[in-house]
C-alpha cells in the first residue's frame, strides 16, 4: 500500500545517511584533489573518530566528545608528514597499497586498544524523542545530525571561497607546482590538507556513531559509498560530492525500506548508471595533472 509519509520519513533518513556520506567523500575528494592520493586509509579516520568520541564521552561526558575529530586530525597529520609525504610523484599503485595496509594496520590497533566487540552509544539526552511534522517522522538526533551537516559544509565552502588558505588549497588543487613558486610553504599546506580531510571524515564518525554500531569494521561501511558518491558527483567537486551524496542515501534508504535484499548494491548500480551517461561525474571536469 502506498503511503505517502512512510516515504517521506524514509527520504528523510536517506538525507540523514547522504549527509554522512557527503561528509566522508568531501574528506577524500579534498585530499585527492591537491596531494593526487587514493587514500584507502580514509574510511579507518572515521573509525577512529566515532571511537574517540566514545572514549572522550565514557571519560569526560558529552562536551569532550567535540575534541575528537580533532584527534582524528592530528592523527592524519603525523600520518601523512611520516607516510603519506613519501608517497607524491609515485605511482599510482604504489599510493594504493601503501594507504591500503596503513587501513589494516589502524584497523588492527583500533581492534587491540577497543576489542573487536560492537560498542553502542547512545545520542545525547537532550535529544532524545521523536519530532513529527506532517507526515514526516524523524528523530530529533537524525534531524540534529543533518543540521550539523549543514553547517559543516556550509562552513567548509565559505572557508574555501574566501579564505587565503582556501584560496591556495583551490590554486594547488589545479596547479601545486605554481603554488610553490609562489612561494608558499607547500609541504605545509599539504599536510595541514590531509589533517582536515582526516577531521572531516572524524566527524562524520562522531555524528554516526549513535545510528551505527561502533565496531572495528564500521570503516567499510563508510569508504566504499564515499567513493561512489566521488565518483558519481566528479572527482574534486564539493558541489558535485554534496548532491551524489545526499542522492545516494535517498535511493539507499528507500531501497531498504521497499526491496531490503538489494540494499547492498543499489548504490554501485545507481553508479554504474551514473557513469555510462556521463563518465566524468554530475559535476566533474577535466584535470590535467591527472590526464
Amino acid at each position: 500500500m502506498f503511503d505517502p509519509g512512510l516515504i517521506l520519513s524514509q527520504i528523510a533518513s536517506g538525507l540523514v545517511l547522504g549527509g554522512l556520506y557527503v561528509l566522508i567523500a568531501i574528506g577524500l575528494s579534498i585530499i585527492f584533489g591537491l596531494l593526487g592520493i587514493v587514500n584507502f586509509a580514509h574510511g579507518t579516520f572515521f573509525t577512529l573518530g566515532a571511537y574517540f568520541a566514545l572514549t572522550l564521552y565514557n571519560t569526560f561526558g558529552w562536551p569532550a566528545v567535540i575534541l575528537s575529530p580533532l584527534i582524528v586530525g592530528g592523527i592524519g597529520m603525523v600520518a601523512e608528514r611520516l607516510l603519506i609525504r613519501r608517497l607524491y610523484d609515485k605511482e599510482p599503485l604504489i599510493s594504493l597499497i601503501v594507504t591500503f595496509a596503513l587501513a589494516l594496520l589502524i584497523e588492527a590497533s583500533v581492534r587491540l586498544i577497543w576489542g573487536g566487540i560492537g560498542q553502542p552509544f547512545s545520542p545525547p539526552p537532550f535529544l532524545a524523542g521523536f519530532l513529527i511534522w506532517g507526515p514526516i517522522l524523524i528523530t530529533n538526533y537524525r534531524l540534529a545530525v543533518l543540521a550539523t551537516t549543514a553547517a559543516v559544509l556550509v562552513g567548509l565552502w565559505a572557508f574555501l571561497s574566501f579564505t587565503p588558505f582556501g584560496r591556495i588549497l583551490r590554486a594547488g588543487s589545479r596547479d601545486p607546482e605554481m603554488v610553490g613558486l609562489l612561494g608558499i610553504n607547500l609541504p605545509r599546506v599539504l599536510t595541514w590538507v590531509f589533517g582536515a580531510g582526516c577531521c572531516i571524515s572524524g566527524i562524520a564518525g562522531v555524528l554516526a556513531a549513535p545510528l551505527w554500531t561502533i565496531t572495528p569494521a564500521m570503516a567499510t561501511n563508510a569508504i566504499m559509498p564515499a567513493f561512489v558518491v566521488v565518483a558519481i558527483g566528479g572527482l574534486g567537486s564539493f558541489p558535485g560530492a554534496v548532491i551524489a551524496g545526499l542522492m545516494v542515501g535517498v535511493v539507499i534508504a528507500l531501497t531498504i525500506q521497499f526491496w531490503p535484499a538489494a540494499s547492498g548494491a543499489i548504490m554501485y548500480l545507481f553508479m554504474v548508471l551514473m557513469l555510462l551517461l556521463r563518465p566524468r561525474g554530475l559535476l566533474g571536469e577535466r584535470w590535467e595533472r591527472f590526464e
